[in-house]
Order: C-alpha cells, then structure tokens, then sequence
C-alpha cells in the first residue's frame, strides 16, 4: 500500500533536540533562561526596538492583548468569519462580541472596505488575520482605526516571516501582533505563540497576566542572588507562560526562519507552475517586493468541476492529506447560534469556503513527495 504523505509534518532537527536536552539537564523546565532568550531573539529578529512577550498559544496571545487593551464586557471586535474560531472565541472570553466582516475573495482576507460600515459606539479594536501568510490590506485598516480611535491586534498566526509594503509584520503602526508556534506552524515549538508590541504598557501587561497576574516572573524571583520571595498578584490573571522545553525549540526553528520561507516559496511556485493549466483558481500571490510565509496552499476549484468534499476523498485514497481552511464561523453553530447568522450574510467567505481545498505544504516534503500530490491533483481532477 502507498505510503500516506500527510497534509503537514514539523521539521524538526537535531539543534532542537539537543537544547531540550540541555533544558532537561539543566533542571529548569517552566519559564526560565531559554524563553526569555527566544523572547530576546524574536523580537531581535524584527527589530524597532519591540517587546516581544512568549506565551502558551496565539489563543492566549490573542487573549491577553485585548485584555491589555481593555476590551470588556459589552464592547465590539470587528475581525473576519474565514479564520479559526481562536480569533473570535476569545473576544467572548472578555464578555465582548465579534462584528464579522465580510471577505475580499481575491486574498481571503477581510476586505477593508466593509470595515467602517461596521463600527459602532461600542467598537474597541480591529482584528485583522493574515490568512495563509499572506498580508492583509494594512493600510486603509490602519487609517479607518486612527479615525476612529481603535486598536489593531493583529493575528498573524500564519504570517511569520510575512511583509506588507516592505514592511515585516509585527513592525506596523498597530498595537500588538500575535504570531503561532503549533506544531503545523512556519515555525513550531510544539505549541506556543509570541506577543509582540511597541507600547510598553501592552507588554508589562501581558507579561503579569500570562502568570496569574503577578508582578514578577518566576524565573526572576527563583534565581535572584538575594532573597526574592515577596511578589504581588495585581490582577486575576491567566496560566499562559511558555515552557523553556518548547523555547528550546523555538530558539532554533527561529534560525531556520528565512530557509523555511525560501523553501515554502519554492514549493509554492512549483505548484503554480504545474498546477496552472487545470480548472481551478492558484491562491492568491503577495505584491511586488512583498514576503508571502506560505503557511497555507490553498486552491480555489472552479464550479462544477469537481465537489470540493469528493476531491478530498479521492485525494485520501490516493494516500494524500488534504484539508480546508477555514469552516466561516458564521456557520458554525456556535456563532450561528449566539448572533442569528446565516450562510447568506457574508456570502463572500461562504463561496470561498465551498471551492476551497489545501494542498500540502511543509518543508519536510521532498521533491518527490510534491510531484506525487502534483499528479494525484491532476488524476483527480481528470486532466493527467
């Protein structure tokens, strides 16, 4: 029987291996040495003189930087229904409520356009989702933002490295950006994610927070020279730390960034370039002089062509991991349930999400591998 090629594996090697070990031997296990030296070479890796703070998940990420802000019960997060339910679930978590805008199709990324429309007395921030790694329209979310007096949080889970204008994202004029480490990420540390913001009173925040709301971090209490047992708890806060197990491989998955992106890329050309004759629409590409991450191959097929759902099932038979990105939460029963929507009311994200298909993408893939979903796609699809 054929091998089952996955729709994504982490590329591990042995310099992550090796400092876990040396973690494990060094007895230091929680937050310690290594997660404030992959905090250091994060936000060293971006630069402006940002605070990077690393916590256990973008989910927490994302959490703890609306709360930083001061989104509360009652109050309004404008963000996108084509992402995961991590992005909206924790705006409920505050007692607030998402406000869904549609999709532009063209990016699958919220449409900038429709943003004003959307707001209301009760709009607090805007959370933009880079889908796939490939940047959102930043600028006129920005300019609608500062006219209105609303915070951006970015949800860059996909997006590490990814550029807008030139520009890295986790360097633009907003107010905090969240990026993930999960084990099908860019880069991975297993789980985690990285918070990273300008405003030192965001990140003072979100460090206290992220450890049950005390003031000071256990690794600065635990290895002072003189006695620092005394700490203050500030706030109910939250169990959101980073481990130093997973920085340790963070540290090294942070070194490998730029030759994971520049292999993603090729892979990604290679499958426009075989892929680009069939019926179906190639995912959308960054502007000129811009960094698409590649996290996400995802295709679009053309009506009538092929059932998205059988697609998938004649891709599995052929031992071919595909996936789908994203289920629109506006029809997930939760969020259909709690707003009254329907498939209709954002009717963009809704055809995106019918035709779409991801096709495997990671680093681990070999040549072989790829030309073997190459032609599996091209079989299926009648066109070999």
């Amino acid at each position: 029987m054929m091998n089952f090629l996955p729709f994504a594996l982490p590329d591990i090697g042995e310099d992550e291996i090796n400092e876990v070990v040396d973690s494990l031997r060094s007895c230091w296990l929680t937050t310690g040495p290594k997660c404030k030296q992959f905090e250091q070479d994060f936000a060293g890796f971006l630069g402006d003189d940002l605070k990077a703070v690393a916590v256990s998940s973008a989910t927490a990420g994302l959490h703890l930087a609306l709360e930083a802000i001061g989104v509360g019960a009652g109050d309004e997060v404008i963000t996108t229904p084509y992402t995961f339910t991590a992005t909206a679930e924790v705006i409920r978590y505050l007692g607030a409520h998402p406000v869904f805008v549609d999709i532009d199709p063209q990016t699958f990324n919220i449409d900038p356009e429709n943003i004003e429309r959307a707001i209301t007395s009760r709009t607090k921030a805007i959370i933009p989702v880079h889908f796939a790694g490939l940047a959102c329209a930043m600028n006129p979310i920005i300019t609608v933002a500062k006219k209105y007096g609303l915070k951006i949080i970015e949800d860059a889970a996909h997006s590490f490295p990814t550029s807008y204008k030139e520009k890295m994202i986790g360097t633009l004029d907003t107010d905090a950006v969240v990026f993930s480490f999960y084990a099908t990420k860019t880069i991975t540390a297993g789980e985690g994610g990285m918070i990273l913001t300008r405003n030192q009173d965001i990140a003072k925040r979100c460090r206290a927070m992220r450890l049950h709301g005390i003031n000071r971090d256990v690794f600065d209490r635990y290895t002072s020279a003189k006695p620092a047992w005394y700490y203050e708890v500030i706030a109910p806060g939250y169990k959101y730390n980073l481990t130093d197990l997973a920085a340790s491989i963070g540290i090294h998955q942070l070194k490998k960034a730029w030759l994971f992106q520049k292999r993603r890329q090729e892979m990604a050309r290679i499958y426009d370039q075989e892929l680009s004759d069939l019926p179906l629409k190639l995912p959308p590409k960054p502007s000129a002089g811009d960094i698409h991450s590649w996290h996400l191959y995802v295709l679009r097929l053309n009506e009538g062509i092929s059932d998205r759902d059988s697609f998938i099932q004649q891709m599995a038979k052929k031992g071919i991991g595909c996936s789908v990105h994203f289920i629109p939460l506006h029809i997930q029963p939760y969020w259909a349930e709690m707003y009254n929507l329907r498939p209709e009311d954002f009717p963009k994200a809704y055809a995106t999400y019918l035709s779409a298909v991801s096709l495997p993408i990671y680093t681990k893939m070999s040549e072989e591998d790829q030309y073997r979903v190459i032609k599996s796609v091209r079989e299926v699809l009648g066109c070999s």
